[in-house]
């Protein structure tokens, strides 16, 4: 039991640290992906012609921003979720559906981790060159020189889904220790930063 418990916590421990940077990191994409945007709007409608980079910036940084934040969304329960059933059967049994489905998520996180690396990063696709998005000052880098490989936009995805697997084991875990009766002992997920989904 105590094994249980400190796995809990080190889970929470390593992906309170990793989402928080990934918070940053996806709030600064938001910022990035809406200048972005804007300035193209603007362009459009000021000159009649806006730079043909601004649209695949705008989707890169969304990608990651997505990517990034998706984890911390769903570990404080800030996806949808329809729960009629689970709030009608009795604690131990709502409990064990819970787990049930947290192991369902874990089988599909890593069907998405297989399709993730091996029908995007690692694709023809993934290894070829963006069309409009280029390094600044002119560095070349890889093989696609100039431009970004468009692999650092597919990559979004795969770490997206490493993290949700992380999350994942960790509710897992969690869940198990609620239901064996040492939920008490863990140390609470900070619901102030997302909203639910009530």
């Amino acid at each position: 039991m105590q094994v249980l418990l400190s796995a809990a916590r080190l889970l929470h421990w390593v992906n309170s640290r990793i989402l928080s940077v990934g918070r940053w990191i996806g709030i600064t994409a938001l910022a990035i992906m809406v200048c972005l945007i804007l300035g193209q709007v603007f362009f459009r409608y000021l000159l009649n012609d806006a730079p043909n980079w601004t649209e695949e910036g705008a989707r890169f940084g969304m990608l990651w921003m997505t990517g990034l934040v998706a984890p911390m969304a769903y570990r404080m329960g800030g996806f949808v979720a329809i729960d009629m059933v689970e709030q009608a059967l009795p604690r131990v049994l709502a409990g064990l559906l819970g787990l049930l489905l947290l192991g369902i998520s874990l089988w599909v996180l890593f069907v998405a981790w297989d399709r993730g690396l091996n029908n995007h990063v690692d694709t023809l696709s993934g290894r070829g060159c963006s069309s409009s998005l280029r390094w600044p000052f002119g560095i070349e880098i890889g093989k696609c020189g100039a431009k970004f490989q468009n692999n650092y936009q597919y990559a979004a995805l795969w770490v997206g889904i490493n993290l949700l697997i992380l999350v994942n084991i960790e509710l897992i875990v969690r869940q198990v220790a609620t239901l064996l009766g040492r939920g008490d002992g863990l140390p609470p997920l900070r619901e102030e930063i997302v909203a639910g989904a009530d």
